[in-house]
């Protein structure tokens, strides 16, 4: 009775069963209290010979309190009074058996190979005296395996056939009799028949299996046979015998803990072939993605020729498998798999050869500056040291600001402390200042000032490894619900509600700059209303989670049910505005009027009568230019038809609006995943990011037409952050520090849906490793979108100062992001390139793991530290690229919709047979004027259609 995975393990194997829903570790109740409804009565009954409770409140309550939690005091206290319960019922003739099957951190999780998880209580107690003295002072440790031959022997049943483990000899002692030989002769009639089921074992599976080392396993063999000859001897000739009855006993107890020692050697494994070929499938792919990126931007790079290498390097491991399977040999898939992954470099490699030549290879192979590959090498070889390993959330985050602090200072030496406002293109024919003025540098300075605080304050909300036991864990990762005072809860809900409205505001602040929130769109209205929907909905479950216990009995059936709607709710409302975004990606405010465009006349304000005819020359001319506009404009409205005139605004954030969008219903399904407070380190990381970017823009030039590219230090930080966040948010990369809560976000009492919870688990576990790799395109937009924060001057020609007064002032629209549309074809190729320099990052890091735990596989922290955090990289390599592709695969859907919504309006133009001029904000007030070159590809078509076309970040 009680946990119903007995039932699952052994089905249709118990006369009478009770179980109850048990993976629910926040319920601490259910469980134990349908056992106490059953346990007394089935025990008076008397119609059992084993009964088995399985009580769960202790390990629920550990699991969401904490093992120092008033609630598992009480919890204690109620298994105190189960166990005295018990002990007043039992028979003589009845053995109670309490024992744990694993124990428990501090921190009340367990999973992990330390002393605190792999150690547990085993309590025996009978009315009838069990051993023929008093127990020792220090209690014995006895392995678990060893319950499964005493209990069998114990209930007069065979032994299971793959036991390795040995008897409890103690149990079996004879107290009744007052004879010691009877005890010792008892003691060791129980470990003979224990050693002869595991020499039949050790005789089978060492024919089977041929793995054993074979000196030691004839010196146990010998050894047995002596041991059991000794004996059958002694059982001939009992009397006098208690010296020789010992000896057995130490002979069959050294023949046990051998056999168990050598299976357990010989049972960790590891195949060189196999590791040698996975570590070449790695370094294969990572050489690949390094090697393609520095191809990506070039001239005349084609995407068809990747697939060539790729298809005779597979070809060519299909041929050898058919060679060796005719020949009937055996080769293991992952090597063939690396002989594929090699072979396909061996193009590439010839090619890279060709094309150095002399000219310094190991420069050209490694493009990277040499601070930034000296960070990745420090990186690469921190993994060989498990002190680094365990250490690594206070490393990365050392890693990211020495990254940080060479960025500023490489601005520094090139002369680029510029705010991004600030940045120039010098094609566009703007004035280029001879040197940044002091203000640039403190607003440099100031980005990553700033940048270095959020890391600092992110670095609070930490999780201490067991490896450190001097080190504690901050208070702040565990969820409210375990807080104990009223007041402090209250005001960390209010803490963490404000984090939450200032990540929202932040997000449509943001949207509002840059004029993406007028746009009558499905995505736009969404983000208006759909996210504070959202944000409510966290605020409400945050709230009925924090305070479920202390609600009153006749309301927990609702809470519990609106805990469950809740999270679904936002969960709907996210993937609903993630689909509208993929419908309609474009968030654009169009307007068609009929009429020729106007350019903007700028007038300086009057500030009092002219002080001399220079004065006269310049403001009276602007006042008869006003006028004349506005009277041509005036005559244009009363003709029945005019041209058509579209201004399109927010176009130069295109791109960068979906990203942020989707980050942002992204961030909204995982913040519900994890404990309130972490809803703090998201605001950080948005912060941090975006702080980030506007430090790596300043850094990045702007070339039109292209190529584009995103160099290795803003790889290198973003990756660097990524794995700074998932230590930030509580993780680390052991089993034990899994947070298993997020199974149950959402998800109803007494469900089987495990693949459900193993996604919630995955999702709360890689959360970071999901955001930064989506939001992986913005380091490419970013630069555009800071190119501009409004309207520029044009240059005016040269000539003298009154003829330059006069002319009046006229402002340009920067392309911003649309300047990436002038070139498709480097667009494309730049998005390749930062994929794959961010899958080379990610690469070697899994790539060092993997090497690690290989070269360190006897290494005593091998699966304590290596082994662990190899799964970890794995898995978030993995989630990585699968987002990577996700942001990428986004980025592709807006710029298709972009080059559809053009093509929309040459269609619409054309039916409407109508004939104006294409006019480019600023550009000059006749057709032909305008500077044509700088829109992108798909505007020109425009041009002959007839359609005047404003571009503009904001209307």
């Amino acid at each position: 009775m009680g946990d119903e995975t007995w039932n699952d393990l052994f089905p249709g194997a118990f006369s009478q069963a009770f179980f109850f829903p048990s993976f629910d570790v926040r319920d601490l109740h259910t469980v134990d209290n349908g056992i106490l409804e059953h346990l007394y009565p089935t025990m008076d009954s008397g119609e059992w010979d084993v009964l088995i409770t399985h009580f769960l409140g202790v390990d629920h309550c550990g699991h969401k309190h904490g093992p120092h939690h008033p609630e598992m005091a009480k919890k204690l206290s109620q298994m105190d009074q189960v166990i005295q319960g018990l002990v007043e019922r039992l028979e003589n003739d009845t053995l109670l058996v309490v024992t744990g099957d694993h124990g428990m951190t501090t921190s009340g999780n367990h999973g992990g190979d330390s002393e605190l998880e792999t150690s547990a209580a085993l309590f025996l107690y009978s009315p009838t005296a069990l051993f023929p003295s008093a127990p020792p002072e220090e209690p014995e440790v006895i392995p678990q395996i060893s319950l499964v031959p005493t209990l069998a022997l114990l209930l007069g049943l065979p032994i299971p056939f793959g036991n390795i483990g040995e008897v409890i000899a103690e149990v079996f002692s004879e107290v009744e009799d007052s004879q010691p030989h009877s005890s010792t002769l008892a003691q060791a009639s129980a470990l003979h028949l224990n050693a002869q089921q595991v020499s039949r074992f050790l005789h089978t599976y060492s024919t089977a299996a041929q793995d054993l080392q074979v000196k030691e396993l004839h010196r146990l063999q010998n050894l047995f046979s002596k041991a059991s000859a000794d004996y059958q001897r002694l059982l001939q000739s009992p009397q006098g015998a208690e010296a020789a009855l010992q000896t057995v006993i130490t002979e069959l107890q050294q023949f046990l803990r051998g056999v168990r020692a050598m299976c357990i050697e010989s049972w960790a494994r590891f195949s060189l072939v196999r590791m040698a070929g996975g570590a070449a499938l790695l370094a294969a792919t990572c050489f690949l993605c390094l090697l393609v990126s520095q191809w990506a931007t070039s001239p005349g790079f084609c995407f068809r020729p990747l697939l060539i290498p790729m298809a005779w390097g597979l070809t060519g491991a299909i041929v050898c498998a058919g060679l060796l399977a005719t020949t009937g040999l055996k080769l293991d898939s992952v090597v063939l798999g690396a002989m594929a992954a090699v072979g396909s470099l061996l193009p590439f490699l010839w090619k890279a050869w060709a094309g150095w030549g002399a000219k310094r290879p190991l420069a050209a192979l490694l493009p990277m500056p040499g601070p930034v590959l000296l960070l990745l090498l420090i990186r690469f070889a921190g993994f060989f040291s498990d002190s680094f390993v365990i250490a690594e959330a206070r490393a990365a985050p050392f890693l990211l600001i020495s990254l940080i602090l060479l960025l500023v200072a490489q601005l520094h030496w090139e002369g680029k402390l510029l705010p991004p406002k600030l940045l120039t293109i010098p094609r566009l024919g703007f004035l280029t200042p001879a040197g940044p003025p002091r203000h640039n540098g403190t607003h440099a300075l100031g980005l990553g000032v700033g940048l270095l605080l959020c890391i600092r304050l992110a670095g609070l909300f930490h999780r201490c490894p067991e490896e450190t036991p001097a080190c504690s864990s901050s208070p702040w990762l565990s969820p409210l619900a375990s807080m104990v005072g009223g007041r402090a809860k209250n005001v960390w809900y209010g803490a963490c509600v404000g984090a939450l409205a200032a990540l929202l505001a932040a997000v449509r602040l943001w949207l509002r700059r840059y004029g993406n929130l007028k746009s009558p769109e499905p995505p736009v209205l969404f983000v208006r209303w759909g996210l504070p929907l959202m944000g409510l909905g966290t605020a409400a479950y945050w709230a009925l989670a924090s305070g479920a216990d202390e609600a009153p009995p006749r309301l927990r059936a609702l809470v519990a049910g609106a805990s469950v709607m809740l999270p679904r709710a936002v969960a709907g409302l996210a993937a609903s505005g993630l689909m509208l975004l993929l419908w309609r990606p474009v968030t654009v405010l169009v307007k068609a009027a009929a009429g020729a465009p106007r350019t903007r006349t700028v007038l300086t304000p009057f500030s009092g009568p002219p002080t001399s005819q220079a004065d006269l020359d310049y403001v009276v001319p602007q006042i008869y230019r006003h006028m004349q506009e506005e009277f041509r404009g005036r005559l244009e409205r009363t003709k029945s038809q005019g041209p058509l005139t579209v201004a399109a605004y927010q176009l130069g954030s295109v791109y960068s609006a979906a990203m942020v969008t989707a980050l942002t219903l992204l961030a909204f399904p995982l913040l519900l995943l994890h404990a309130e407070r972490i809803s703090l380190v998201f605001l950080l990381l948005f912060l941090q990011s975006f702080l980030l970017l506007h430090l790596l823009a300043a850094g990045i030039p702007i070339t039109t037409p292209g190529p584009f590219t995103v160099p290795w230090q803003a790889v290198s930080a973003w990756a660097f952050m990524a794995t700074q966040t998932f230590y930030s948010t509580g993780h680390q990369p052991v089993f034990p520090a899994i947070h298993w809560h997020a199974a149950f976000v959402g998800v109803p009492e007494g469900h089987d849906f495990t693949w459900l919870s193993a996604l919630l688990v995955g999702a709360n576990t890689f959360a970071s490793h999901i955001l930064f790799a989506v939001g992986c395109p913005l380091l490419l937009l970013w630069p555009f979108l800071c190119e501009s924060q409004g309207p520029r001057k044009r240059r005016q020609p040269p000539g003298n100062e009154a003829e330059a007064r006069v002319r009046p002032e006229e402002e340009e629209e920067p392309l911003m992001e649309m300047r990436l549309r002038d070139a498709p074809h480097h667009f494309n190729a730049a998005l390749l390139q930062l994929g794959l320099k961010y899958l080379f990052v990610l690469g070697i890091q899994i790539l060092a793991c993997a090497l690690a735990a290989s070269i360190l596989r006897r290494h005593l922290m091998v699966w304590k530290v290596f082994a662990p955090k190899f799964i970890f990289e794995a898995m978030g390599f993995t989630v990585s690229s699968v987002g990577l592709c996700l942001g990428i695969a986004l980025v592709m859907r807006v710029d298709g919709a972009v080059s559809s919504w053009f093509r929309q309006l040459v269609l619409a133009q054309q039916k409407a047979g109508e004939q104006s001029s294409l006019v480019y904000t600023g550009a000059g007030s006749s057709a032909r004027e305008a500077q044509s070159h700088l829109l992108p590809p798909c505007s020109q078509d425009l041009l002959a259609s007839g359609t005047s076309l404003f571009y503009n970040s904001k209307s």
